[in-house]
Protein backbone atom coordinates (compact mmCIF):
# COMPACT_ATOMS: atom_id res chain seq x y z
CA UNK A 1 0.00 0.00 0.00
CA UNK A 2 2.87 2.28 0.83
CA UNK A 3 4.41 1.90 -2.25
CA UNK A 4 1.26 2.26 -4.38
CA UNK A 5 0.76 5.46 -2.39
CA UNK A 6 3.93 6.52 -2.81
CA UNK A 7 3.49 5.55 -6.84
CA UNK A 8 1.25 7.86 -7.05
CA UNK A 9 2.42 11.10 -5.33
CA UNK A 10 5.49 10.81 -7.59
CA UNK A 11 2.85 10.93 -10.61
CA UNK A 12 1.11 13.54 -9.04
CA UNK A 13 4.09 15.76 -8.73
CA UNK A 14 5.54 14.59 -12.19
CA UNK A 15 2.02 16.12 -13.38
CA UNK A 16 2.23 19.29 -11.48
CA UNK A 17 5.82 19.79 -12.90
CA UNK A 18 4.84 19.23 -16.71
CA UNK A 19 1.74 21.36 -16.11
CA UNK A 20 3.82 24.50 -14.38
CA UNK A 21 6.27 24.11 -17.63
CA UNK A 22 3.33 24.27 -19.74
CA UNK A 23 1.49 26.91 -18.25
CA UNK A 24 5.33 29.23 -18.19
CA UNK A 25 4.59 32.94 -18.59
CA UNK A 26 5.63 33.93 -22.11
CA UNK A 27 8.02 36.93 -22.59
CA UNK A 28 5.43 38.94 -24.20
CA UNK A 29 3.06 37.91 -20.93
CA UNK A 30 5.85 38.89 -18.78
CA UNK A 31 6.26 42.68 -20.66
CA UNK A 32 2.41 42.92 -20.10
CA UNK A 33 2.35 41.94 -16.72
CA UNK A 34 4.89 44.06 -15.87
CA UNK A 35 3.97 47.15 -17.73
CA UNK A 36 7.44 47.68 -19.34
CA UNK A 37 9.28 46.72 -22.35
CA UNK A 38 12.97 47.57 -22.95
CA UNK A 39 14.97 48.34 -26.09
CA UNK A 40 18.57 48.23 -26.63
CA UNK A 41 19.86 51.10 -29.28
CA UNK A 42 23.09 52.58 -29.63
CA UNK A 43 22.62 56.16 -29.49
CA UNK A 44 24.90 57.40 -32.21
CA UNK A 45 22.96 56.86 -35.44
CA UNK A 46 21.28 60.36 -36.23
CA UNK A 47 18.78 60.10 -37.30
CA UNK A 48 17.71 56.95 -35.94
CA UNK A 49 18.76 57.08 -32.73
CA UNK A 50 21.11 59.88 -31.18
CA UNK A 51 21.07 61.76 -27.60
CA UNK A 52 21.13 65.04 -26.37
CA UNK A 53 20.85 67.21 -23.05
CA UNK A 54 17.79 69.09 -23.05
CA UNK A 55 17.20 72.65 -21.44
CA UNK A 56 17.09 71.01 -17.71
CA UNK A 57 20.52 68.74 -18.30
CA UNK A 58 18.86 65.67 -18.75
CA UNK A 59 19.61 63.07 -21.27
CA UNK A 60 17.15 62.82 -23.81
CA UNK A 61 17.13 59.93 -26.50
CA UNK A 62 15.32 60.68 -29.83
CA UNK A 63 15.19 59.86 -33.21
CA UNK A 64 13.27 57.56 -35.94
CA UNK A 65 13.79 54.14 -34.41
CA UNK A 66 13.26 56.06 -30.80
CA UNK A 67 9.56 56.68 -32.17
CA UNK A 68 9.39 53.18 -33.28
CA UNK A 69 9.86 52.12 -29.55
CA UNK A 70 7.54 54.51 -28.05
CA UNK A 71 4.77 53.54 -30.62
CA UNK A 72 5.58 49.86 -29.74
CA UNK A 73 5.24 49.86 -26.74
CA UNK A 74 1.88 52.48 -26.46
CA UNK A 75 0.24 49.98 -28.60
CA UNK A 76 1.28 47.13 -26.25
CA UNK A 77 0.11 49.23 -23.36
CA UNK A 78 3.13 49.48 -21.56
CA UNK A 79 6.22 52.02 -20.92
CA UNK A 80 9.26 51.71 -23.00
CA UNK A 81 12.65 51.36 -20.72
CA UNK A 82 15.51 52.35 -23.24
CA UNK A 83 18.68 51.27 -22.55
CA UNK A 84 21.44 52.56 -24.38
CA UNK A 85 24.54 50.59 -25.70
CA UNK A 86 27.51 50.28 -27.92
CA UNK A 87 26.38 48.45 -30.86
CA UNK A 88 28.32 45.38 -30.31
CA UNK A 89 26.77 45.29 -26.99
CA UNK A 90 22.95 45.78 -28.33
CA UNK A 91 24.08 42.58 -30.79
CA UNK A 92 24.44 40.76 -27.43
CA UNK A 93 22.10 41.66 -25.21
CA UNK A 94 19.43 40.72 -27.72
CA UNK A 95 20.48 37.61 -28.33
CA UNK A 96 21.41 36.54 -24.85
CA UNK A 97 17.94 38.24 -23.97
CA UNK A 98 19.04 40.98 -21.68
CA UNK A 99 16.82 42.96 -23.17
CA UNK A 100 13.39 42.49 -24.77
CA UNK A 101 13.98 44.17 -28.42
CA UNK A 102 16.57 45.85 -30.30
CA UNK A 103 15.47 48.96 -32.39
CA UNK A 104 19.16 50.34 -33.79
CA UNK A 105 19.09 50.58 -37.41
CA UNK A 106 19.70 46.96 -38.55
CA UNK A 107 19.80 45.60 -41.82
CA UNK A 108 18.64 42.09 -42.64
CA UNK A 109 21.85 39.58 -42.58
CA UNK A 110 21.52 35.65 -42.85
CA UNK A 111 24.05 35.68 -39.94
CA UNK A 112 21.32 38.11 -38.09
CA UNK A 113 18.78 35.86 -38.72
CA UNK A 114 20.19 32.69 -36.90
CA UNK A 115 21.03 33.99 -33.89
CA UNK A 116 18.24 36.62 -33.55
CA UNK A 117 14.02 36.77 -34.65
CA UNK A 118 14.18 39.60 -36.96
CA UNK A 119 10.70 41.34 -37.91
CA UNK A 120 9.41 42.10 -41.05
CA UNK A 121 10.62 45.57 -42.62
CA UNK A 122 10.00 48.81 -41.65
CA UNK A 123 11.70 52.18 -42.90
CA UNK A 124 10.46 50.86 -46.38
CA UNK A 125 9.31 54.63 -47.90
CA UNK A 126 13.08 55.14 -47.63
CA UNK A 127 14.34 54.53 -51.23
CA UNK A 128 17.84 54.47 -49.87
CA UNK A 129 19.03 57.65 -52.22
CA UNK A 130 21.78 58.12 -50.28
CA UNK A 131 23.20 54.92 -50.15
CA UNK A 132 25.86 53.46 -47.73
CA UNK A 133 29.11 55.05 -48.09
CA UNK A 134 32.59 56.26 -46.83
CA UNK A 135 33.36 58.98 -45.01
CA UNK A 136 36.69 60.64 -45.61
CA UNK A 137 38.85 64.47 -45.48
CA UNK A 138 37.72 66.62 -47.40
CA UNK A 139 41.39 67.36 -48.57
CA UNK A 140 41.94 63.98 -50.17
CA UNK A 141 37.94 63.82 -51.81
CA UNK A 142 39.96 64.10 -55.52
CA UNK A 143 42.66 60.94 -54.41
CA UNK A 144 39.65 58.84 -52.29
CA UNK A 145 37.23 58.43 -55.34
CA UNK A 146 36.93 54.43 -56.15
CA UNK A 147 36.81 51.48 -54.31
CA UNK A 148 40.70 50.46 -55.27
CA UNK A 149 41.90 54.29 -53.90
CA UNK A 150 41.33 52.75 -50.54
CA UNK A 151 43.62 50.13 -51.03
CA UNK A 152 46.20 49.69 -47.96
CA UNK A 153 44.16 52.12 -46.25
CA UNK A 154 42.62 52.05 -42.71
CA UNK A 155 39.05 51.84 -42.88
CA UNK A 156 36.95 52.53 -39.73
CA UNK A 157 33.44 50.52 -39.32
CA UNK A 158 31.37 49.29 -36.17
CA UNK A 159 32.23 45.61 -35.53
CA UNK A 160 28.92 43.29 -36.58
CA UNK A 161 27.47 46.73 -38.55
CA UNK A 162 26.23 46.13 -42.24
CA UNK A 163 29.06 48.82 -43.29
CA UNK A 164 31.57 46.13 -41.78
CA UNK A 165 30.28 43.76 -43.98
CA UNK A 166 30.62 45.84 -46.85
CA UNK A 167 34.15 46.83 -46.69
CA UNK A 168 35.06 43.36 -45.96
CA UNK A 169 33.67 42.77 -49.19
CA UNK A 170 33.72 45.45 -51.38
CA UNK A 171 36.91 47.04 -50.62
CA UNK A 172 40.54 45.91 -51.52
CA UNK A 173 41.83 43.27 -49.50
CA UNK A 174 44.56 44.76 -48.08
CA UNK A 175 42.41 47.56 -46.42
CA UNK A 176 43.07 47.35 -42.89
CA UNK A 177 39.30 47.71 -40.76
CA UNK A 178 39.90 49.14 -37.46
CA UNK A 179 36.84 48.10 -35.45
CA UNK A 180 35.62 51.43 -33.50
CA UNK A 181 32.67 51.69 -30.97
CA UNK A 182 30.93 54.09 -31.81
CA UNK A 183 30.50 56.55 -35.02
CA UNK A 184 31.66 59.76 -32.49
CA UNK A 185 34.55 57.74 -32.12
CA UNK A 186 35.43 56.94 -35.72
CA UNK A 187 35.15 60.66 -36.56
CA UNK A 188 37.48 61.71 -33.95
CA UNK A 189 39.57 58.37 -35.17
CA UNK A 190 39.08 60.36 -38.53
CA UNK A 191 39.82 63.62 -38.24
CA UNK A 192 42.75 62.70 -35.98
CA UNK A 193 44.51 60.70 -38.70
CA UNK A 194 44.01 57.38 -36.62
CA UNK A 195 41.88 56.00 -39.60
CA UNK A 196 42.07 57.04 -43.94
CA UNK A 197 38.26 56.70 -43.85
CA UNK A 198 35.13 55.54 -41.89
CA UNK A 199 32.61 53.36 -43.55
CA UNK A 200 28.93 55.09 -42.86
CA UNK A 201 25.09 54.77 -44.05
CA UNK A 202 24.77 57.77 -46.57
CA UNK A 203 22.20 59.77 -44.03
CA UNK A 204 24.73 59.56 -41.16
CA UNK A 205 27.60 60.53 -43.44
CA UNK A 206 25.40 63.72 -44.76
CA UNK A 207 24.65 64.60 -40.97
CA UNK A 208 28.00 64.49 -39.60
CA UNK A 209 29.78 66.09 -42.68
CA UNK A 210 27.75 69.12 -42.01
CA UNK A 211 29.02 69.85 -39.21
CA UNK A 212 32.67 69.20 -39.39
CA UNK A 213 33.95 71.27 -42.71
CA UNK A 214 37.53 69.10 -42.93
CA UNK A 215 35.29 66.22 -43.80
CA UNK A 216 33.07 64.83 -46.67
CA UNK A 217 30.82 62.04 -48.46
CA UNK A 218 33.37 60.37 -50.79
CA UNK A 219 31.66 59.94 -54.60
CA UNK A 220 32.37 56.26 -54.02
CA UNK A 221 29.20 54.57 -53.10
CA UNK A 222 29.34 50.78 -51.97
CA UNK A 223 27.12 48.43 -54.18
CA UNK A 224 24.08 47.87 -51.74
CA UNK A 225 20.30 48.38 -51.95
CA UNK A 226 17.54 48.19 -48.91
CA UNK A 227 14.41 47.11 -48.82
CA UNK A 228 14.54 48.78 -45.08
CA UNK A 229 15.13 47.78 -41.86
CA UNK A 230 14.01 45.49 -39.04
CA UNK A 231 14.37 45.17 -35.39
CA UNK A 232 15.77 42.12 -33.08
CA UNK A 233 14.26 39.91 -30.50
CA UNK A 234 15.90 37.22 -28.59
CA UNK A 235 15.75 34.18 -31.16
CA UNK A 236 12.30 31.22 -29.84
CA UNK A 237 10.31 34.71 -29.17
CA UNK A 238 7.83 34.43 -31.88
CA UNK A 239 5.09 35.06 -29.87
CA UNK A 240 6.31 38.37 -28.86
CA UNK A 241 7.60 38.90 -32.54
CA UNK A 242 4.48 38.28 -34.05
CA UNK A 243 2.63 41.46 -31.57
CA UNK A 244 5.54 43.44 -32.80
CA UNK A 245 5.03 42.62 -36.55
CA UNK A 246 1.28 43.27 -36.19
CA UNK A 247 2.44 46.85 -35.00
CA UNK A 248 4.67 47.53 -37.73
CA UNK A 249 2.18 46.71 -40.33
CA UNK A 250 -0.13 49.66 -38.76
CA UNK A 251 3.51 51.91 -39.09
CA UNK A 252 4.06 51.51 -42.52
CA UNK A 253 0.47 51.47 -43.79
CA UNK A 254 -0.27 54.92 -41.90
CA UNK A 255 3.98 55.65 -43.38
CA UNK A 256 4.62 56.77 -39.70
CA UNK A 257 8.43 56.20 -40.17
CA UNK A 258 9.11 58.64 -43.19
CA UNK A 259 7.09 61.40 -40.79
CA UNK A 260 9.55 60.22 -37.93
CA UNK A 261 12.56 60.29 -40.13
CA UNK A 262 11.76 63.72 -41.19
CA UNK A 263 11.36 64.91 -37.62
CA UNK A 264 14.32 63.67 -36.68
CA UNK A 265 16.07 64.48 -39.03
CA UNK A 266 15.18 68.48 -38.71
CA UNK A 267 15.89 68.21 -34.70
CA UNK A 268 19.70 66.47 -35.19
CA UNK A 269 19.96 69.30 -37.48
CA UNK A 270 19.11 71.99 -35.22
CA UNK A 271 21.25 70.55 -32.26
CA UNK A 272 23.88 70.37 -34.69
CA UNK A 273 24.08 66.63 -33.95
CA UNK A 274 27.59 65.12 -34.62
Amino acid sequence: MKKTLAIIMAAAMLMSTMTACSEKTSRLEKIKEVGVITMATSPDFAPMEFQYVDANGKDVYAGSDIELGKYIAEKMGVELKIEAMDFTAVQAAVTTGTVDMAISGFAKTEERAESMELSDYYNIDNDDSIGQGILIMKDRAAELNTAESFAGLKVGAQNGSLQYNLVSEQLPSDVTIEPIGSLNDGVLALTTGKIDALAVSGENGVLYAGNYDEICMSEFFFDYSSEGNVLACQKGETELMAEINKILAEVNEQKLYSQWTDEATALAESLGIE
